[in-house]
């Protein structure tokens, strides 16, 4: 599988392409915050963990910019959670 990454700002998501499939995060960037509204994958891409690897892509574009990241979206808290060393 090949990933394409891309911050869509008019649509204000984060979007991961993968073999023509999309996984996506709608977010806001809030002051020094960067909140996750929500993650959602296409059926397809469900269980391949292309919402992780979009995730760890979120996780870097809050280190670069230096924000923290909210996650008001049930995936992404958990996510964190799990991985909280990235975070």
């Amino acid at each position: 599988m090949a990933d394409s990454f891309h911050d869509d700002t008019a649509r204000s998501r984060f979007e991961l392409d993968v073999d023509g499939r999309t996984a996506f995060a709608r977010y806001r960037r809030q002051d020094e915050r960067l909140v996750i509204e929500h993650v959602e994958a296409e059926p397809a891409l469900r269980g391949t963990g292309a919402a992780g690897r979009l995730m760890e892509r979120i996780v870097a574009v809050a280190a670069a910019e230096n924000r923290s990241i909210v996650p008001l979206c049930g995936y992404a808290a958990s996510w964190l959670r799990r991985h909280e060393r990235r975070a």
